[in-house]
This record gives C-alpha cells, sequence and structure tokens, in this order.
C-alpha cells in the first residue's frame, strides 16, 4: 500500500511538474514572480494563519511580562508590607533580571531549535512562564518577584528565537512579511494589555493574567504541524509533506514548494562548523543579523519600555503617567499595524531609513527637553511671582509638558514601523537553514545581555547625570542605525532559498 501511494505522489508530481515548466516559460529570470504565481492562491487555506496566530500567542505573553514593571514599580516603591518595598537597587534589579532571562532562554534555544524543533520549543517556553507568573502572584518578598522575572525572562527569551524562524519556515513569501511581523505586534498588544488593566487591577491579578495566553498557546499549538523545513532536516520527508499540505491546501502547487525545500537541504544537510562560518553566505548574514540586534537595543527601546511610568515621572507629563503609558501602547500597536500591511509592498530597507530617522528625531526631542525645560520652569516660576500675567506663564509651562508624550509616542511610531518587526523578520531571513536555529538564539543572547546592560544602568546614569544624557546617546545609536541600512539587502518578494542564493552567489 506505502508503495502504490508513493507511486501515485510521483506519477502526479510528474504532471505537475509538466504544469509548472508551462507556467515558467513567460517570465524567465524572475522566480520570485514564479513562485508568487504559483502559490498565491494558497492563501485561500486559512490554516497557515491559525497555525501563525497559535504561535504568536508566545509573543503576546512576552510583550506582556517585559513592560510587567512599568505599573508595578511604583505600586511596590509605596508599599506598606515591607518585604515587597522597592527602593532604586531593588527596583533597578526588577527591571533588568527579565532581560538576563531572555538572554538565558536565547542561549538555551541554540539547543532546542535544532533538536526539539520549532514548535515544541515554543510549547516548552510555557513552563518557565508559568512557574514565573506563578511566583510573583505568590510573592511575600523581592526574591520572589525577582525569580519570577527571571523565569518569565528565560520564557521570553525561547519564544524570541524560536517563533520568528517557525513562522518564517511555514510562510509562503507572499505574506512572510506581513506573518513575520505578527510577532512585534502581539508582544506590542500584550504590552497594551498590560497597560490597560494596570489601570484597574492590583499588581498580583496581573500576574495572574499573564497566564491565560500561555495556556491556550499550549493548546492551540498541539494542533498545529511542525516546520516542513525542520522536518525536512531530521529526515522526516513524509511528516514534512503532511505539514506542507495541511498549511498550503490539498489542491495547492505544494510539490513544487516540497521539491525547492528539500534541494536546498540537500546542498546543506550537515550542521554549520566553525570552519563553515569563514565562507559569505555564513558569515555575512550572522553578521547582519547580529549588528542589527545589537543596534535595535542600543536604540533605547527597552529601558524607555520598561521605565515609561518612572520616566513619565521624571517629566512630569500632562496626564498621569499611567494614562499616559496606555497611549503609547495603543500608538505602538496601530504603527506595528501600518508595518504589517507596508512590508510587502514598500520593502525592508525603506522602512528601516524611515525608521531610524523618526527614532533620532524623538530621541533628540526629549534629550533637550529634559536638558533645557526644568531651568526654563523654575524661571518661569519666579516670573510668576513677580509678573500681572501669571496665568499666561503658568499655561506656556503647561503647554510644554506634552513634549514628553508626544516625543515617546513619535520614538514608538519609528521604531514599530521599522526597527521593531524588520529585525525580528530578517533574522528569520537571511540566516541559511544550516545556522537558522542556532544563530537564531545567539542573536536572542546578543541582543537581550544588551538590553539587560541599559535597563540596568539607566536608571543609576538618570540619577548620577541627569535623565537627558541616556537619550542623546540613543540619539547617536540612531545615525548609526541610519548608516548601516545601505548594507542590509531587501528580501521583500523573495523565497528563503533565493536569499540564501544570494549570499551564497553574491548575484541578486
Amino acid at each position: 500500500m506505502e508503495g502504490r501511494c508513493m507511486e501515485f505522489r510521483m506519477i502526479r508530481w510528474g504532471c505537475k511538474r509538466e504544469r509548472l515548466h508551462s507556467m515558467i516559460e513567460p517570465v524567465p529570470g524572475n522566480p520570485g514572480q514564479v513562485a508568487r504565481s504559483l502559490t498565491a492562491w494558497t492563501l485561500k487555506n486559512h490554516r497557515l494563519f491559525l497555525a501563525t496566530f497559535a504561535a504568536v500567542l508566545g509573543n503576546f505573553s512576552f510583550g506582556f511580562a517585559l513592560v510587567y514593571t512599568s505599573p508595578v514599580i511604583p505600586a511596590l516603591e509605596k508599599s506598606l508590607v515591607r518585604n515587597l518595598r522597592l527602593t532604586e537597587a531593588t527596583a533597578s534589579w526588577f527591571g533588568s533580571v527579565f532581560t538576563l532571562g531572555v538572554a538565558a532562554g536565547g542561549l538555551g534555544t541554540m539547543y532546542f531549535n535544532d533538536y526539539l524543533g520549532r514548535k515544541l520549543s515554543i510549547m516548552f517556553s510555557a513552563v518557565p512562564s508559568a512557574i514565573g507568573y506563578l511566583f510573583m502572584t505568590s510573592a511575600q518578598g523581592t526574591w520572589m518577584l525577582l525569580v519570577g522575572r527571571l523565569l518569565t525572562g528565560f520564557a521570553g527569551g525561547v519564544t524570541s528565537a524560536s517563533i520568528p524562524v517557525y513562522i518564517s519556515e511555514i510562510s509562503h513569501p507572499g505574506v512572510r512579511g506581513a506573518l513575520g511581523s505578527c510577532p512585534q505586534i502581539m508582544a506590542v498588544l500584550g504590552a497594551l494589555f498590560l497597560y490597560a488593566l494596570g489601570l484597574v487591577v492590583p499588581w498580583r491579578w496581573m500576574a495572574v493574567a499573564g497566564q491565560v495566553p500561555v495556556l491556550l498557546m499550549i493548546v492551540l499549538l498541539s494542533f498545529m504541524p511542525d516546520s516542513p523545513r525542520f522536518l525536512v532536516s531530521k529526515g522526516k520527508e513524509d511528516k514534512a509533506l503532511d505539514a506542507l499540505v495541511w498549511l498550503r491546501g490539498a489542491n495547492a502547487e505544494y510539490w513544487w514548494e516540497y521539491e525547492r525545500i528539500k534541494e536546498s537541504f540537500s546542498e546543506q544537510n550537515r550542521p554549520v562548523s566553525w570552519r563553515e562560518i569563514k565562507q559569505p553566505y555564513i558569515w555575512k548574514p550572522l553578521a547582519i543579523t547580529l549588528l542589527m540586534r545589537f543596534l535595535q537595543q542600543l536604540s533605547g527601546v527597552t529601558p524607555i519600555l520598561v521605565y515609561l511610568q518612572v520616566i513619565f515621572n521624571s517629566t512630569e507629563v500632562i496626564l498621569e503617567p499611567q494614562y499616559d503609558a496606555v497611549i503609547v501602547g495603543a500608538v505602538r500597536l496601530a504603527s506595528v499595524a501600518v508595518a504589517t500591511f507596508s512590508m510587502d509592498k514598500v520593502g525592508r530597507k525603506v522602512l528601516l531609513c524611515i525608521s531610524a530617522i523618526i527614532m533620532l528625531a524623538s530621541n533628540l526631542t526629549l534629550g533637550f527637553y529634559i536638558h533645557f525645560i526644568p531651568q526654563y520652569s523654575h524661571n518661569s516660576a519666579i516670573m510668576v511671582n513677580s509678573s500681572s500675567h501669571e496665568g499666561l506663564a503658568t499655561s506656556w509651562i503647561s503647554g510644554l509638558t506634552v513634549i514628553p508624550l508626544i516625543a515617546t509616542m513619535v520614538f514608538i511610531v519609528g521604531y514599530a514601523i521599522g526597527w521593531g518587526p524588520i529585525t525580528w523578520l530578517l533574522m528569520a531571513e537571511i540566516l541559511p537553514l544550516k545556522a537558522r536555529g542556532t544563530v537564531s538564539g545567539l542573536c536572542v543572547l546578543v541582543s537581550w545581555l544588551t538590553a539587560f546592560v541599559l535597563t540596568k544602568v539607566f536608571l543609576l546614569v538618570k540619577a548620577q547625570y541627569g535623565l537627558e544624557v541616556p537619550f542623546f546617546f540613543f540619539g547617536a545609536i540612531c545615525i548609526v542605525n541610519l548608516i548601516f541600512t545601505f548594507f542590509i539587502p531587501e528580501t521583500k518578494g523573495r523565497s528563503l532559498e533565493q536569499i540564501e542564493s544570494y549570499f551564497r552567489t553574491g548575484q541578486k
């Protein structure tokens, strides 16, 4: 029976191959267009979107956990329970230890991705996440809060390295840009949900709520297939074909894609070695992804998100800090949604350039505001006491306090349309299959070790030198980001195999 099934498959593939040759002839030299024409109609099969949604619930949990400190630090600084009260030092650890967990999770995923698989790695992240939230829910001392943050950070590191790879490997080239930005959208949505929940729910109940998306992710992923490319790499070709049929639909031209995957793997069926790292098709995408993740963090996004309410408290912004945080979260979500629909139309490089320019402008605005406005406020206070124009001066000072909110929203818009989602997407797109699982974990490790250093020293620099110093530093990094963008290849509309071929041959 098995022999007959294989014979039937080969006959069917022979018929399909004849059709494929006739379809390819009209557009020689444009394989991207051929691939899109062959498989664009597979989008009618909604299972691909269901699998993506199941996976990115892990990113929702990650975004929720990342900004958990934003409303909790102000609450615990005023806590009546002595063992839970945060000082300046413990608050900096509470905010930064999460990033150490993410780095450790990224390190672990260098192993998990290639041996457990993409899907099982994502599902495994639910274990430390659930335990971490349990620690924070029942916390009786700051050590339990720190352990909870470390464990939820570890889970976030696993999902950060696994989910982008999983989505890129199950996606069709025509929608890979849109689906590849879904991890960022869900992370932003998780952060917005946390900000909104912080307005009405005590901090312990926020930790309880954080477990809901984790449990839902486990249930849904149990019914989803693993990555066809990962299954081929493990010699499970029948399961890989079944997964591809499930994702594309039984009537789709999945054989063409299946053969391309097998061809790609046949050229690289061994794990990457240290000697191979010297090859351009390995070290070039490796250098691009590592530098992008490094520069992404140095632009300041993690300290800004983690200490959002602290920043607004220090700048005496016009609204209550917790409401400002919700507004920023909503703007961030809308910006990522715009990037999702424009990424496959405008292209990655254009959005990265625009993103770097916007972030530069907003960081400089925040830096100059913080540096000069306190002096003006002090002078204006004297002027108010000695002048008959008290109402006018007070109105002028109050009007200026909207600047930090607007500048922060502009920064979030800039980050969310480019250096936020595209960095994650390119990591999964340009790395070769044989190095994708390992190097994606390495990228997360580098990224979040950088984030740890930034979040740990941010409050210390603020206390020692002033809040404007970090923002001037972030602005300088944005200039580097803009320059670096010109060295990144455009991947819009290219299959993963075509992108890998570009780094091997140097031909577009």
